[in-house]
């Protein structure tokens, strides 16, 4: 997200209470503004439709299936999305913009032919009660939200995030829109209208791309090449995707809690929930998050490493350390305190919330435990920033792998003790690696200075 602290500079610049609401906002609605309106899309399309034409249960055969889309194509495109961004952020730092635009058209062209290899026999092997056009629909919705993961990234990258939110705004808009025009299909109206949606949104993207970027050529691998290929930020992306998705996933297909929706496809209603009340409360947290991250922190790494390259003095060089070192500490109080309101007032609302959906309040636990966890899960993409900018790849690699890992084991832990621990796997995963990656931020804080001038 590196580039929005310009926006928001601008807005704290005028040192007024409105100027520092305006800030927040900006920030959560651009770190947020997608997640949301993909959300409020799938859920008006169910609301909508539930009743009129389209039975209940192909509703939510819609609305899982969309999930599971978006769950695997984001593990998948987790593998290189970290790693293409640091190829665009060297070669921008090299003024070799050129090669820019061709590898997105390399990674574009290896992500739509491994998505597509991959979903073509799993729609027509997995799914033999659905019709073909049910089939070709999950392929090519699969292939185009790949892509779309790809293209939001490299779009960040180029500073564009007003655009980000409107094209997802009219990618969604299209995708209500059309998907209740073409209800009357009952399932497969519902998916095409989602592609439709999801096409608009694509299409959007990739004019901004090939408007922004020059090129002599369309289609590049540099990228993959030894000289500019990460495996470390390729491991990374798989980790920290896979670990989000895997306690969820565990869910679906335990027998106690999860239950069959579609072809292979399955949920779990007393845990997704829960988890997505709980993740209403992340956008606070994420604003604080990029507020803090993106205007002080980075003004003070900017000119500890200015400082380093052009021969500052020592005292000065500490200095600009020494402020590192608090806004982190700043900025991690900030995100806590946040998020410990923000998830006060929906426990506050969930007996409501749940009476309304039709959810015992038994699973109101539950929703509390998430909810701590959501908050720790903004602290950890805090940490994982802060090592991004230190370039210390081995200790994302080591932080991120150590989440999957133990999300996989406390979760399969709580599923054997019962109920009562349903959600513990996720949060005491978290709060592992947050209280580990604190302690290996702070050291490696202590060492700064030694590492950049003899190790580097």
């Amino acid at each position: 997200m590196a580039g929005i602290g310009f926006e928001l500079r601008r807005l704290l610049r005028k040192d007024t209470l409105l100027g520092l609401i305006r800030a927040y906002a900006y920030a959560g609605v651009i770190s947020s503004g997608p997640w949301v309106l993909s959300i409020i899309g799938i859920l008006i399309i169910g609301i909508f439709s539930l009743g009129m034409v389209v039975p209940d249960a192909s509703v939510t055969q819609f609305q899982v299936t969309v999930t599971y889309l978006i769950a695997i194509s984001l593990i998948l495109t987790g593998i290189v999305q970290l790693a293409f961004t640091r190829f665009c952020a060297d070669r921008s730092f090299e003024n070799r913009e050129d090669l820019i635009l061709p590898n997105f058209g390399g990674v574009t062209v290896l992500v739509t032919v491994i998505s597509g290899v991959l979903a073509l026999p799993a729609a027509m092997f997995l799914f033999p009660g659905q019709s073909v056009l049910f089939r070709v629909l999950l392929i090519a919705c699969f292939v185009v939200l790949s892509n779309i993961w790809i293209a939001t990234v490299f779009l960040s990258g180029m500073k564009q995030y007003k655009a980000i939110l409107l094209l997802y705004a009219l990618g969604y808009t299209i995708t209500v829109v059309g998907a209740l025009m073409l209800r009357f299909l009952d399932l497969d109206g519902l998916l095409l209208g989602f592609l439709l949606g999801q096409v608009t949104l694509l299409a959007g993207m990739l004019v901004l791309i090939v408007r922004g970027y020059p090129a002599e050529s369309i289609v590049s691998f540099d990228m993959f090449g030894k000289k500019y290929l990460y495996p470390s930020l390729m491991l990374v992306g798989f980790f920290y995707n896979a670990g989000v998705w895997a306690d969820k996933a565990m869910f679906w297909f335990y027998d106690g809690t999860g239950s069959d929706v579609i072809g292979p496809l399955r949920a779990s209603l007393i845990y997704d929930i829960p988890v997505f009340l709980s993740y209403l409360s992340l956008i606070p947290g994420m604003a604080v998050f990029l507020v803090r991250m993106e205007t002080d922190f980075v003004e003070y790494y900017s000119n500890f490493y200015d400082a380093v390259r052009e021969g500052g003095s020592l005292s000065y060089i500490e200095d600009m350390r020494n402020q590192m070192v608090f806004v982190i500490r700043q900025g991690i109080f900030q995100i806590l305190k946040i998020q410990a309101i923000s998830a006060l007032v929906i426990m506050v609302a969930g007996a409501q919330i749940f009476n309304a959906l039709g959810i015992s309040e038994l699973y109101l636990p539950l929703l509390k435990v998430q909810l701590i966890a959501t908050a720790l899960q903004v602290v950890f993409l805090a940490i994982i920033n802060v090592f991004c900018y230190l370039d210390q790849r081995r200790m994302l690699v080591l932080l991120t792998g150590l989440f999957f890992v133990l999300n996989v084991i406390f979760t399969g832990i709580s599923l054997y003790l019962g109920p009562q621990f349903f959600g513990f796997g996720f949060l005491l995963a978290l709060a592992v690696c947050v209280l580990l990656g604190l302690w290996l931020v702070s050291r490696k804080m202590a060492e700064l200075e030694y590492s950049t001038f003899m190790l580097n």
